[in-house]
């Protein structure tokens, strides 16, 4: 079966310091050789510390940024081959939810202007029928119709970025690129959203590339787990297989950092010690050695390739045979303490009679110009 998007060796730089002349003196290699694949109906997550290069993945496969290097094949087209007409039909079939829903919403367009722009640009409804889908959109990701002649200003956060999640599925992608979509949000509206979207993709068969840094999010919503460390990918398994037994010390020091709802429970933390490499200059070999606690010399002057096991969980590490367990960094024993338990049956009560998959609907009171 062929992956609905394939990408191999793909890399950029950018330019960080130019001559007094204009030449460039300095670059920053913000991907450096990453390859994945994506399949249909999944959500492949890729994580790791800001300023690693996942933002500017998402963008090299959206071809918002054009790649210095490498392939990218969506259903067994050449991207990088596409001319102007065929990358604004590609756009229909892959859009993008960014990180700020405020920023991202043109505030002098109303949510009915801003849903029937993409549907007006790729001619997919009819202008008399245009207000009914929008409509349909609203209702989609729990909003109400009425809402639609309201501006981005006059909504929270959290109705913002499903407005933005409205936008991307009205050309009905096949892709849709979730750039840290619910890390500006509350927390308390973060499950909402990662609800949202998991519900859409059970309903739509749509496939996701979840950019964040928060594992415990990732760990909620992806099928497939990507751990990004100075632009290069050190770890790729399934969510399961990464959470349970990580294999590079990377992806161990990222686990160990995720909270556990249980004080009592036994873990492992990973400190790293060491100097944070510079971008301008990055070391030799793996990039990680110099806050790695199990570095060798081979680590300080060879390069590590992802080495796929047969289970599919592959490691870009030298040592990744001669680690110890892993067992201790995310307890299984992790359960919530008596009091949290008690706490949390409070709060679910009142949600037992909700209808399972449903889309909640947010309600708001009426005001004077409604």
């Amino acid at each position: 079966m062929t992956a609905l998007l394939e990408v191999k060796d793909l890399a950029r730089r950018f330019v960080a310091r130019r001559s007094i002349f204009g030449r460039p003196t300095a670059f920053i290699n913000a991907v450096d050789g990453v390859s994945f694949t994506v399949e249909a109906g999944k959500t492949l997550a890729v994580v790791g510390e800001s300023g690693c290069g996942k933002s500017t993945v998402s963008r090299l496969v959206l071809r918002l940024i054009e790649p210095d290097a490498g392939s990218i094949r969506f259903e067994g087209r050449d991207l990088l081959a596409m001319d102007a007409g065929q990358l604004r039909a590609f756009r229909r079939e892959a859009q993008i939810i960014f990180q700020d829903p405020y920023a991202s919403l043109n505030p002098r367009m109303t949510v009915n202007q801003i849903l029937s722009e993409p549907l007006a640009l790729h001619d997919l409804v009819p202008p008399a029928q245009r207000r009914a889908r929008v409509e349909e959109l609203l209702k989609l990701v729990g909003l109400e119709p009425r809402f639609a002649r309201r501006y981005p200003h006059e909504f929270s956060g959290g109705q913002r970025q499903r407005i933005a999640i409205a936008r991307a599925l009205a050309v009905e992608p096949k892709l849709i690129i979730c750039d840290e979509p619910v890390s500006a949000l509350d927390v308390s509206i973060r499950s909402q959203i990662l609800n949202l979207l998991r519900d859409l993709q059970n309903r739509l068969g749509l496939a996701y590339i979840f950019v964040s840094h928060d594992l415990a999010v990732v760990k909620h919503i992806a099928d497939r787990v990507a751990v990004m460390n100075f632009g290069r990918i050190v770890e790729t398994a399934e969510a399961q297989a990464l959470f349970a037994s990580p294999r590079h010390p990377y992806s161990r020091a990222l686990l160990s950092a995720i909270p556990v709802p249980n004080p009592r429970a036994k873990r492992s933390r990973v400190l790293l010690r060491g100097e944070m490499p510079s971008a301008l200059d990055p070391p030799a070999g793996c990039h990680f050695h110099t806050r790695c606690p199990y570095v060798i010399e081979r680590c300080r002057v060879e390069r590590r390739l992802l080495v796929s096991a047969p289970d599919g969980h592959a490691t870009a590490c030298h040592r990744m045979g001669e680690l110890p367990p892993s067992e201790a960094i995310i307890p299984a024993d992790a359960h919530y303490t008596p009091a949290l338990e008690r706490l949390l049956a409070a709060f679910t009560r009142a949600t037992e009679g909700a209808v399972p998959g449903e889309v909640d609907m947010l309600e708001t009171t009426p005001s004077a110009d409604s």
